[in-house]
């Protein structure tokens, strides 16, 4: 039966339509389980009731027309229990309800499964036979499975209203929601513009041929043309793009040479198969390698190959693309859209992004936050036959698409984006101010940076130095380990921007959701694996390079220079973390540079470590919480994983408590203590730091101003009295509505991001 499931699931994905999916699963139940009958059931959300919206042995009048109440019939009983119904003789169930419309009386055997989705009853599937018996549990372990199945799609036709269009006649798809992954922040509106791929590698077959110079002929004439592509999409954006994102575009120049994909597929014509066939066994054998590998970084690259083989084989197959009227407000929507995509809108066009694949840390997501277009990752439910050409939303503060939007929710978004521009306006008054509380407790607002372009966005909004230099992306944007010296560069330009404010650079910090194209780690559970320290250890070379290259960088200048540890589980780790960057200071200095010691701080994201943070602080001149990591350590849930990021709560009453005892070990100390993940970036997240005694709240430059207005507009005693009822609360939801109440019970509620939905607004 797994044939005939997989069989079901392709055809299902590949329907032309939701009605076109129903009855593709109907029938092939029928045909699988030799039964006569089967029905599909959901619930209508607007009377609440089940309504049968599809079947196989029934009259196809009843179709719409036949409903439930919730526990009513064998059928309602399936739905209220949420587990299957498997009865010999249903005629006889005290719950049995007969429908005249249907014809059912001859049928004797039922077989009920409830469609569940996140928790859900969606609806229910059942099978009727004529004759008296049990189905066997095979057919009901059967009928489970696809069930489960079954639950994605009513899940993505409720999301698009195909469900609702079925039950009632006169209903209209309006403000429909999808749900994603904030990619890009910000909010757009305009026109859906649905891009596909040129061609479809996947679908090419193998070809021997015999005239083997002219295929590579014509793979060569291919690679040029792209090359061309390429270069012209990499001029059209090299004004908006600092060298860091451009760095992608050469990236794609280098797949195309000898020593990378082009060399491989030459090789494949060589072996007697045609261009296109080598071209496509290359590349899917490149993603399929890539896409066993857990490192979510590394799978983003996927995405890459795959659409550089797209354009490769459009021209082999000399397909042009169709020639798009961009509106003047596009929205760019495809299956996974990619910079090369991005690069064929128009300067000035492009006003937001949404993919149904991806995640906050692939390359679009990274552009569109240089480009400073809102963008909306890995929209699983959104249907890309029904979006096109639509008037829609981008939320990209909430990873939310809205489709087809009435009048009164464009005209809520609109009143946001005012709102949101009046008030950022307002707070470049405040940019020098600082960030100091009405009663005058003191913190520090650093900023997290990774790229060049990020400097002159973190100065203009009053950064007072940086919390969180992630070293990975310089690595990252290379195809192999940079030198000492290039190293030396990229830091010297960061610290020199900032001098004489503090700069804190993180160690290469790779594994787990980062990797490097030429230093692969491929693990089973890459988060639980070779990871941050525990490599840069197990490579000395590696770490004594980037920290003398981080030294170098520091001379002659007042800023001062800390270097952070990433993912530290005990002190051993940070005895002998501390020795390699001794080493390397006496090494500088006996190149006759004068030059500070740096000072050596942990960053701490694993559970194990708030248990020994006192132990830790000893070594160390301060400490730093890394929230993302340690809130998706503490609850076990990944925040790119768009089926379990519900559960990702940073107001966890374990993370606060958590995040407690890290400040109180580190005052032990007497050593400072900071924040630099998401968590410090919000205004609720803030006023519970600055209640806990953190010294520093190091976030994205984006989130700065807002934060300074808040901790400028409240008390230290209101923070500490905020966080004093909040530890008594156990509920993550009750914690964050109670600040934001009390936010807004003292006139800062402008700093609060919306959270309603604007349809129910009123």
């Amino acid at each position: 039966m797994l044939d005939a499931l997989r069989q079901i699931t392709r055809d299902v994905d590949t329907a032309p339509s939701f009605e076109y999916a129903l009855g593709i699963i109907v029938a092939r139940v029928c045909l699988i389980l030799g039964t006569e009958v089967c029905c599909i059931y959901v619930f209508d959300k607007i009377t609440g009731d089940l309504r049968l919206i599809e079947n196989e042995g029934f009259h196809r009048g009843a179709i719409g027309n036949v409903s439930l109440s919730p526990g009513e019939g064998v059928v309602g009983l399936v739905a209220e229990r949420g587990e299957p119904l498997n009865i010999e003789n249903v005629s006889e169930h005290p719950k049995y309800r007969h429908f005249s419309e249907l014809g059912e009386e001859p049928f004797s055997a039922f077989l009920g499964v409830p469609v569940i989705h996140n928790r859900r009853v969606q609806g229910v599937i059942t099978v009727q036979q004529r004759e008296g018996r049990r189905f066997q549990e095979e057919e009901e372990a059967f009928l489970t499975t696809l069930a489960a199945q079954l639950a994605n799609v009513v899940a993505r036709a409720e999301a698009t209203g195909n469900v609702s269009a079925i039950l009632n006649a006169d209903y209209v798809a309006a403000d429909v929601r999808y749900e994603g992954i904030a990619g890009a922040p910000g909010i757009a509106i305009g026109t859906a513009v649905v891009i596909n791929p040129l061609a479809n590698l996947d679908r090419v077959p193998n070809k021997e041929v015999d005239d083997i110079a002219a295929e590579l002929d014509s793979f060569d004439y291919a690679i040029d043309l792209v090359r061309v592509d390429i270069e012209e999409a990499h001029q059209s954006l090299s004004h908006q793009l600092p060298t860091e994102e451009q760095a992608l575009f050469s990236a794609y120049l280098h797949m195309l040479d000898d020593s990378a994909i082009a060399g491989e597929v030459r090789t494949e014509i060589r072996r007697g198969n045609w261009a296109q066939g080598a071209l496509r066994a290359v590349v899917l054998r490149h993603v399929a390698k890539l896409q066993q590998v857990e490192n979510s970084y590394i799978r983003e690259r996927v995405a890459d190959i795959h659409e550089l083989g797209q354009r490769v084989l459009a021209h082999l197959q000399d397909v042009q693309r169709d020639t798009f009227s961009f509106p003047d407000q596009a929205i760019l929507i495809g299956e996974e859209v990619t910079a090369a995509m991005v690069s064929d809108v128009p300067a000035g066009r492009l006003k937001g992004v949404v993919s149904i694949r991806g995640s906050s840390n692939s390359h679009t997501a990274i552009l569109a936050r240089a480009l400073n277009v809102p963008a909306v990752m890995g929209a699983l439910d959104l249907s890309l036959y029904d979006i096109d050409n639509q008037t829609v939303v981008v939320d990209g503060f909430y990873g939310e698409l809205v489709g087809n939007p009435t009048d009164h929710v464009i005209g809520r978004y609109r009143e946001l984006m005012v709102e949101e521009a009046e008030f950022y306006r307002e707070l470049e008054s405040i940019k020098d101010c600082p960030s100091e509380t009405v009663d005058g407790h003191r913190l520090n607002l650093w900023v997290n940076i990774g790229l060049v372009s990020e400097i002159t966005r973190s100065l203009d909004r009053g950064a007072e130095g940086v919390g969180l230099f992630r070293t990975e992306i310089p690595f990252a944007s290379r195809d192999r380990f940079p030198t000492e010296e290039e190293q030396r560069v990229i830091y010297r330009e960061h610290l020199e921007a900032f001098n004489p404010r503090p700069v804190t650079m993180r160690t290469l910090d790779i594994g787990g959701d980062k990797g490097l194209p030429y230093f692969p780690i491929e693990e089973d559970n890459p988060f639980l694996g070779w990871r941050g320290i525990r490599v840069t250890l197990d490579h000395p070379e590696i770490f004594l390079v980037q920290v003398r290259a981080m030294i170098k960088a520091s001379v002659g200048l007042e800023s001062d220079l800390r270097i952070m540890l990433p993912m530290v589980t005990d002190r051993h780790e940070v005895a002998e973390a501390k020795s390699l960057v001794l080493r390397a200071y006496r090494e500088v200095r006996e190149e006759i540079y004068d030059v500070r010691l740096p000072q050596i701080g942990v960053m701490i994201e694993v559970p194990a470590a708030i248990h020994q943070a006192r132990l830790i602080a000893r070594e160390v001149d301060f400490l730093a919480v890394g929230s993302n990591d340690l809130t998706q350590y503490m609850l076990a849930v990944d925040r790119n994983n768009p089926r379990v990021a519900n559960l990702y709560q940073e107001m966890h009453p374990s993370v606060l408590h958590a995040l407690r005892e890290l400040a109180k070990a580190a005052h032990a100390e007497q050593k400072g203590i900071g924040i630099c993940g998401e968590f410090a970036g919000t205004p609720e997240g803030a006023v519970l730091c600055v209640a806990m005694g953190y010294d520093v709240l190091s976030m994205n430059a984006a989130n700065l101003p807002k934060v300074k207005w808040v901790i400028r507009n409240v008390s230290m005693r209101d923070c500490r009295r905020i966080f004093a009822h909040v530890r008594r609360m156990d509920d993550a939801e009750e914690i964050l509505d109670f600040i934001r109440d009390q936010l807004i019970g003292a006139g800062l509620e402008r700093a609060i991001p919306h959270h309603e939905t604007p349809s129910v607004v009123l």
